[in-house]
């Protein structure tokens, strides 16, 4: 799926820039297409804007912020989070003309993150209900940008089929190739799937796992939310969660930003955070090699353009067939490849 051609994709909230780093200054962006210029306003809240000044065409990501709104590198024009133009250095007598503007997109800071959305969103960001709960921590892992769709990143992230080969180096049972079976359950926006996956815990994993038996289980329950968002919900038999909430952001048709949060019900002596980002930056890196190996453009309506499918594919099919059904609703089927 190409996704700047999906208009429809554009009316998803999406997670961009830390907010911290805007504290640095306005920072460039390219969301589906798109280049944004995403900055903090006088009220500390991020604003994004076209990464582009009216007057020369100047990428205002290269200029700075001054009382919460950007000036232009170039020549100094001067715009709030609205995107219109409210100071003209060169005529500071003159009236500022109504097209003296730039366009705006809706922005939020959620779970630490500028989320932008290019149209009216159709669904508001998720909820990820751990980050209020006291028996949690949150830790940000990651924020890097693969070569790969984020189409192909949700499938993976619900293929238990991988495990045996890509992760065989360290949770994955190289002689158990057979994956678990899900137990799917659609919902409003998008669905719910649940199994328990056997698992290898070598001695790197002990304190992750919170046993140190040599094998023990996960009892994943996990979720999709339309289009790129995912969560893994993992339980280990010692009580501890592994929660790991996944933004799959589309930069361009061959690239995508992953950003992911770690949710954990222990305390830093028990585990602490350096050890929760080594090990699963070791996993990652795994996804990451065989994923920028496959065809970013993956089809949605498989009758078009097959691709061979196994029994523990249901959840990336039910993927692809909410997706077929989004674009359909929406008439842009004839475009979905």
């Amino acid at each position: 799926m190409l996704v700047t051609q999906q208009k429809i994709l554009r009316r998803f909230w999406y997670a961009t820039v830390r907010i911290d780093a805007l504290q640095a200054g306005p920072q460039a962006f390219t969301l589906l297409g798109e280049a944004l210029v995403l900055f903090l306003d006088a009220q500390g809240n991020p604003a994004a804007l076209q990464d582009r000044c009216c007057h020369r065409t100047a990428r205002l990501s290269r200029g700075w912020v001054v009382d919460g709104q950007v000036v232009c590198g170039y020549h100094g024009w001067v715009y709030d989070r609205s995107g219109r133009c409210v100071s003209i250095p060169q005529a500071p007598d003159r009236a500022i003309p109504a097209s003296a503007c730039t366009r705006a997109f809706h922005c939020v800071a959620r779970y630490g993150y500028a989320w932008v959305a290019l149209e009216e969103p159709l669904r508001p960001i998720p909820d990820f209900v751990e980050d209020v709960d006291l028996a949690y921590r949150r830790i940000f892992q990651f924020y890097e940008t693969w070569k790969t769709s984020p189409l192909r990143l949700m499938e993976n992230s619900f293929d238990n089929a991988h495990f045996s080969y890509v992760h065989r180096a360290n949770f994955g049972q190289f002689g158990q190739p057979r994956p678990s079976k899900y137990e799917i359950r659609a919902t409003d926006w998008g669905f719910e799937a649940e199994t328990i996956v056997p698992i290898n815990n070598p001695p790197i994993s002990h304190r992750i796992t919170g046993t140190t038996e040599p094998e023990t289980e996960r009892h994943l329950f996990n979720r999709w939310y339309l289009p790129f968002i995912r969560r893994f919900g993992c339980e280990y038999p010692s009580g501890r969660h592994h929660i790991i909430y996944n933004c799959a952001t589309p930069i361009d048709d061959g690239s995508m930003q992953l950003v992911q949060w770690l949710y954990r019900n222990d305390r830093e002596e028990d585990c602490s955070t350096e050890e929760l980002i080594a090990w699963d930056a070791g996993i990652v890196r795994e996804d990451r090699e065989i994923l920028e190996t496959t065809d970013p453009d993956a089809a949605i309506d498989t009758s078009r353009r097959v691709e061979v499918h196994m029994e523990s594919d249901k959840p990336g099919l039910m993927m692809r067939h909410q997706l077929m059904a989004l674009l359909t609703e929406h008439g842009e089927v004839e475009a979905h490849r």
